[in-house]
């Protein structure tokens, strides 16, 4: 038991992976849980009763192969100062995103799986957990390959804060945006606007 209350202190959520992988049975893991009367904040991530609850490293723990995108980097990368009323995430073509939109909290896009790594990064959120999210130049192509779902207004206010910031890097941005067969949109938009 005192392993598992060093797993609680170190990483603050428990899962019945993280305590297999440190070498504790489901069976030690489900008797600490309800002796300790532990809170279950999602399905499979229990926590102690007084802990603050980080959504997104939460959906990280549920869905680990998912990357942050979308709403959450606009807002993360500070290219928009709406905070999003849903989390938004990347998962490859296939998968069964069910649970994670079923309850309403969650926007999911799909990509092949061989584009899902492209520009993905790790990121501190604001709890200072370790979360994956696309990078500056792989946000700007999603925000381009959905723009037909978001609001004029908001794309315009993404495109223009990006184009603003020093640290663009413009040649990702067009490799990114080749891959992902958008180049000649991506290119256009940049031509108004540099």
């Amino acid at each position: 038991m005192d392993a598992i209350t060093e797993l609680l202190q170190k990483y603050h959520y428990l899962t019945p992976e993280i305590a297999e992988k440190n070498g504790i049975s489901k069976f030690k893991f489900y008797k600490f849980i309800e002796k300790n009367d532990l809170e279950q904040v999602r399905r499979g991530v229990y926590a102690t009763k007084d802990e603050w609850i980080d959504e997104l490293y939460i959906l990280h723990l549920r869905c680990a192969n998912a990357v942050f995108s979308h709403d959450e980097a606009f807002y993360y990368y500070g290219l928009t100062d709406r905070e999003p009323v849903v989390h938004t995430l990347t998962i490859y073509s296939g998968y069964n995103a069910h649970r994670l939109v079923a309850d309403g909290e969650c926007s999911v896009y799909t990509v092949k799986r061989e584009l899902l790594e492209t520009g993905k990064l790790t990121v501190e959120d604001y709890y200072g957990n370790l979360i994956p999210m696309y990078d500056l130049e792989r946000t700007v192509c999603d925000l381009i390959r959905s723009r037909s779902s978001i609001e004029i207004q908001e794309f315009n206010s993404v495109l223009k804060a990006y184009v603003a910031r020093k640290e663009k890097n413009l040649n990702r941005l067009m490799e990114y945006a080749k891959l992902f067969r958008v180049q000649n949109i991506v290119r256009k938009y940049m031509e108004v606007l540099l």
